[in-house]
């Protein structure tokens, strides 16, 4: 059986590939030039499964999407204390170029606005880091985020160079303020090299993944940032990492998201799945417009907004093969990441004549587990085996296989 998770990303991007408004980043010219039609998406889930779609190999410059884990990084070398000094957490309500800075203290509003991240980056090892060890330090984290090594576009980092201006006039004022102790000009160098990485959709959720996981990389087992810094990242993500749309997408969305204007969007739901999503055509806010309409479809189809009701994770008690029956017993609630958990348990199983799945400990599905579950079972009965179900709360509710069928009853 194939799991059918991957069909449902490729429905995703075919119902918004007409969507052609936006642009690329015009006021870098190496992004200027980026092919508008790519579009990718993939999700991971806390066990380390990734689903992708579309372009799913192009790589494109991270950007600002390094904010959040150049900000992890950050908390982790020097303290959450130290870098609170220089950084505030409070949403700007402006671009993300806007200086933002907070009366009195002067300390950039938030890490997700262009100040914020610029002073993050000057935070990064120690105190009088050598400019190329802050540059190692993110190159060398977001690898183990991802669980590869990743590299660098040097065309983009001096396209972005010769354009840094603004970051550069930004940074003289963050240094005027005493909130910038580095040299400017070598800490805006390092912030664009960080933002040239170059990463894949897969790459994004995996990240997220690891976020997701309260710092744990979901197919390592590494753990690569704290637990409670995990936590501070994913709250800033919530409240400021959409710039000034992030309370319209925190109400409408409701998933914790970073965008870059080569066209990438992440976003994380704690305890779920890590999500990527690339399209290089920016709305007005700088956000990828057809990424940003596919997360949209992502948290209503799936549920995934973060102050949905919380139906807790589908523990997988055991898989027996009894002679001609294989035999899945399942227990909790069951949500998106508990159906693709089972799924591919399903994708995996062996050839047995009857398939069984023990849902007597199974207390609901939300409607989209719901579904994942059945059409689960309506492709392993089209592989030519007998479906059973023992389902006595009803928690599956109606479970018609698409054509009118029902699975035996165990």
């Amino acid at each position: 059986m194939k799991t059918p998770i991957p069909d449902y990303l490729n429905e995703v991007l075919s119902t918004l590939r007409e969507d052609t408004t936006g642009a690329t980043a015009s006021y870098i010219p190496e992004l200027a030039e980026a092919n508008p039609d790519l579009f990718a998406l993939a999700v991971t889930t806390g066990t380390g499964s990734t689903y992708s779609a579309g372009d799913v190999d192009t790589e494109f410059s991270i950007q600002s999407i390094s904010k959040p884990f150049a900000y992890a990084a950050a908390i982790m070398d020097r303290g959450i204390d130290r870098v609170l000094e220089s950084i505030g957490v409070e949403p700007s309500g402006e671009a993300f170029n806007e200086l933002s800075l907070e009366g009195g203290t002067h300390r950039p509003k938030n890490p997700m606005i262009n100040a914020g991240a610029i002073a993050t980056h000057g935070l990064l090892v120690g105190e009088r880091a050598d400019p190329e060890a802050r540059v190692a330090r993110t190159l060398s984290m977001f690898s183990q985020l991802a669980g590869r090594e990743l590299r660098i576009d040097e065309s983009v980092c001096a396209s972005e160079l010769a354009t840094a201006d603004r970051n550069l006039a930004t940074a003289h004022m963050l240094r005027s303020y005493g909130i910038l102790t580095s040299d400017p000009h070598e800490v805006v160098a390092g912030y664009t090299r960080q933002c040239s990485i170059l990463v894949t959709v897969a790459d994004l959720s995996m990240m997220a993944a690891t976020l997701a996981n309260g710092g744990v990389q979901p197919r390592t087992h590494e753990r690569v940032i704290d637990t409670d810094v995990a936590r501070q990242v994913m709250a800033v993500m919530a409240t400021a990492g959409m710039y000034d749309g992030a309370g319209d997408w925190l109400t409408r969305v409701g998933i914790p998201a970073k965008s870059g204007v080569a066209g990438g969007l992440v976003g994380v739901l704690p305890d779920q799945v890590g999500i990527g999503g690339f399209s290089p055509r920016l709305d007005e806010h700088g956000n990828s417009q057809r990424a940003r309409r596919a997360f949209e479809r992502l948290s209503a189809d799936m549920g995934l907004h973060l102050f949905a009701p919380s139906h807790g994770r589908l523990e997988v008690v055991g898989v027996q093969r009894e002679s001609s029956r294989e035999v899945f017993t399942l227990q909790g609630n069951v949500q998106f990441t508990a159906a693709a958990e089972l799924l591919d348990l399903m994708a995996d199983s062996t050839s047995l004549s009857e398939v069984h799945v023990d849902m007597s400990r199974v207390h609901s599905f939300t409607d989209v587990a719901r579904r994942m579950t059945l059409e689960g079972l309506r492709r392993l009965r089209m592989d030519g085996r007998r479906i059973f179900i023992n389902d006595p709360l009803q928690s599956l509710a109606n479970p018609d296989l698409g054509d009118g069928t029902y699975p035996e009853r165990s």
